[in-house]
């Protein structure tokens, strides 16, 4: 492969945009951050990566990003992500995970970025009726958290049809886990991952895990969940970008799990992926 482009991660201080961000320095690329902080953390970035403090609505300080890192590639991770919440205020999911992405988008096909890879959902299938779900299956989204991911989805496939940009939206299940040298980790407070939320209910932080559903088809009638580790999905990222790299007229659709699931316990307000 040439060298390495500059890969600009949005939303790198948070959750699963750091562990992309430690996955593409480990891999040996250049990288730069760009997060508001309003759910990410300074410290989350590594040393040696720069962060801009800012907005992707921010058309100039992405222009000069661009300029100053000289950026191929961008791995989109900036966002909202709580269902219930989305449910309560639609318009701050509209905002923030579809208009803003429409912002960065346009910035990119301005400076003839050329690569870009998308932090989607699976919650763009709604309630499927098969499992496990396709690529290919019906994307019927049952909260605006799903619809704002998927309206970016059907940005990006136009834009990559009318411009010379090639995509890859990868649809998560369900993340969890923490980068294994302890590096970083989910530290975002009132966080609704499963397993901070079971950790702090053991440590006396929480009063307890709620438990829902009770007429699955399951053994216990509780919900079945696709588990992927936050490690193994930041590496998917990499491949991701990789595969554009290698094929620039190509974009592509995937989901990231395992494809096997698990029953457990879903805490009182779940996310997805």
């Amino acid at each position: 492969m040439n060298k390495k482009p500059s890969v600009l991660v949005t939303g790198g201080a948070g959750y699963i945009g750091s562990h992309a961000v430690l996955a593409l320095v480990d891999s040996g690329w250049p990288v730069a951050v760009i997060d508001n902080l309003s759910t990410g953390f300074r410290f989350a970035v590594p040393e040696g990566v720069t962060l801009y403090e800012g907005d992707i609505e921010d058309a100039d300080l992405l222009a000069r990003i661009f300029t100053e890192q000289g950026t191929g590639a961008i791995m989109h991770f900036a966002g909202s992500v709580v269902v219930p919440e989305s449910v309560e205020d639609p318009l701050k999911y509209y905002h923030n995970n579809t208009a803003k992405s429409r912002a960065l988008i346009g910035a990119a096909v301005e400076s003839s970025v050329p690569h870009f890879i998308f932090s989607s959902t699976a919650a763009t299938y709604g309630i499927p009726e098969i499992s496990p779900v396709t690529e290919d299956s019906p994307q019927l989204p049952i909260n605006p958290y799903g619809m704002s991911k998927l309206m970016t989805e059907r940005m990006l496939t136009d834009v990559a049809y009318a411009h010379p940009i090639n995509y890859c939206a990868l649809r998560y299940f369900n993340v969890a886990g923490a980068d294994p040298a302890a590096r970083t980790g989910q530290s975002t407070a009132g966080a609704t991952h499963l397993i901070k939320v079971a950790v702090e209910a053991a440590l006396g932080k929480r009063d307890s895990v709620s438990v829902f559903g009770t007429d699955f088809d399951t053994p216990d009638g509780t919900g079945v969940r696709d588990y992927i580790h936050v490690s193994d999905l930041a590496a998917a990222h990499v491949l991701a970008l990789e595969a554009l790299l290698a094929e620039p007229d190509r974009s592509l659709t995937m989901n990231c799990g395992y494809g096997r699931g698990f029953r457990c316990l879903r805490c009182s307000t779940p996310s997805t992926g």
